[in-house]
């Protein structure tokens, strides 16, 4: 057994102890947990569309932080992105969206939401807006209204990327190389 000290000789140790003990007796309430702690939320499968992947990504971002990056359409100085930005963040307050904006180059901000669940609404906000060159969501760029046109062709090519796997496949089987180590050791 820990012999009994007085209080007034504790030292940071004692003190660190003390604290840990207290906290384990302590009912942290779910709300309070850190975001990586607190259980996720449950999933309803009803309101899932099997027709459209965003609605599973809208579930299982709900509750969750997301981050969007923001591109300004134009060549915009610092000052010109951070006044275009905050324009389209007071809007989204305005439209009861908790979101916090950085300025991370001289053209593009990252968008911070709270609630992920929320972010394809925002998106399509974003995109509709006359400066807004592109919003990147979960890794997929979505051209805004303010992008080139050679930018939105650009974006728009997955049909081209499939064609161009088929040829390459069609090749690969008629050279039918095997990617297998030989038995016979090659000078180099």
């Amino acid at each position: 057994p820990p012999k009994k000290k007085d209080i007034r000789d504790y030292n940071d140790a004692d003190m660190a102890r003390l604290l840990e003990q207290w906290e384990k007796d302590d009912d942290i309430e779910e709300g309070d947990l850190p975001e990586h702690k607190r259980p996720p939320a449950p999933i309803d499968f009803s309101k899932i569309d099997p027709g459209k992947p965003e609605s599973i990504l809208k579930l299982t971002k709900k509750g969750k932080t997301l981050m969007m990056f923001v591109t300004v359409s134009g060549n915009p100085t610092e000052k010109e992105t951070e006044e275009i930005t905050s324009l389209w963040q007071g809007s989204l307050f305005n439209a009861n969206y908790d979101v916090q904006r950085f300025i991370v180059g001289s053209n593009r901000a990252i968008f911070m939401l709270r609630d992920g669940g929320y972010a394809w609404e925002i998106k399509d906000f974003l995109i509709n807006q006359e400066r807004c060159a592109d919003v990147t969501l979960e890794g997929q760029v979505y051209p805004g209204k303010g992008a080139d046109e050679n930018e939105k062709v650009k974006n728009k090519t997955k049909p081209e990327k499939a064609k161009k796997k088929k040829d390459a496949e069609k090749k690969s089987n008629g050279a039918k190389e095997d990617n297998r180590a030989t038995n016979q050791r090659e000078e180099l």
